[in-house]
């Protein structure tokens, strides 16, 4: 197991295999840090024989590895014709330029696989001497949105990191305004996106909470407006969060996941790092870019649908407050 170390202010990387090296820490703040870990477990070394899109290829073993972690744009996103979308085609030009005929490692968070078979791995790439994180790659250039998925949102400091580096820049997808980020407020646009992946942003106008959890209410009509929704596990994970949320109210966020229809729109918050706080008055604790992980050496060759929003206003939504946006990733150093 590899354990990638991230602290505000500071990073450290901590390899537990042998012939691993160390990501240079960053100087520490003044205060005491606080840790987060970011754990991969080592999986095999195969040769890519196929793309299938722009997140997704074949192994030369008949498996098929799901790039986890980063989203690219399908021509469904803009109902466009199979093809024929821009971003689409220059995602899977990017991903295959990138590992088509190579041979990668395989690394993985707590989930392995999806419902359909395929692996959920993080892919690295090392030729030349070089070690290249292809997720990490995807993201920087704007070919990839970060998400994450209940058991598989290890890493997300790191992928949202390289993301911001994209959003920042205005390439590839952040220069679509398919793909910016929507205003909570146009609750009827959000509802047209139900199923679909969004990034939605603007101030909280009440924090509700019930037995289940608590809910981010961005308008004054529960039944209509925009809301997210953070459940109780998740609160009760991630204490920190659970203090940042109760002080939400009138504070500008940037929610991250799957549009459902929970009476208006709702995202379902199942990882802090689905929520940013734009605010610059109140925000969580400053930290600093995350370096991509370092891929582990082999070893071997959405939510209840029932759930209603309660009259109190409320939703279904998860996000752990991200660094600031100013920030740039750092590069992978073995």
């Amino acid at each position: 197991m590899l354990a990638v170390q991230c602290r505000y202010g500071a990073l450290v990387v901590v390899a537990a295999l042998s012939g691993i090296g160390t990501i240079p820490a960053h100087a520490a703040d003044d205060a005491e840090p606080k840790s987060t870990t970011c754990s991969l477990e080592p999986g095999p070394a195969r040769t890519v024989a196929r793309i299938i899109d722009g997140e997704t290829v074949l192994l030369d073993d008949g498996q098929s590895v799901r790039l986890i972690g980063a989203l690219s744009p399908r021509a469904s996103d803009a109902r466009a014709a199979p093809g024929a979308w821009p971003a689409e085609t220059a995602a899977v030009k990017l991903l295959t330029g990138l590992v088509l005929g190579h041979t990668v490692k395989l690394a993985y968070g707590k989930r392995h696989t999806d419902r359909y078979g395929r692996h959920l791995a993080h892919v690295f790439l090392n030729e030349g001497g070089k070690e290249t994180w292809v997720q990490g790659e995807l993201l920087s250039s704007g070919s990839a949105r970060a998400y994450g998925l209940p058991g598989n949102f290890v890493c997300a400091r790191e992928l949202l990191a390289h993301e911001r580096a994209a959003r920042i820049a205005k390439l590839g997808v952040w220069d679509i305004a398919l793909y910016r980020p929507k205003p909570a407020r146009l609750a009827g646009l959000l509802m047209s996106r139900r199923s679909r992946f969004e990034i939605v942003e603007g101030p909280i106008a009440s924090v509700s909470r019930t037995k289940s959890g608590a809910y981010l209410n961005f308008g004054d009509d529960w039944k209509t407006d925009f809301t997210a929704r953070i459940g109780k596990d998740v609160l009760s994970a991630h204490p920190d969060f659970d203090d940042i949320v109760a002080d939400l109210k009138d504070k500008t966020v940037t929610v991250r996941g799957w549009i459902e229809r929970r009476n208006g729109p709702m995202i379902d918050i199942r990882d802090p790092s689905q929520l940013e706080i734009s605010d610059p008055l109140k925000r969580a604790p400053e930290i600093s870019a995350a370096p991509a992980p370092s891929a582990p050496k082999p070893t071997n060759a959405p939510s209840d649908s029932t759930l209603q929003k309660p009259a109190d206003g409320g939703g279904t939504n998860e996000k752990r407050p991200a660094d600031p946006i100013s920030e740039k990733p750092g590069a992978v150093d073995l």
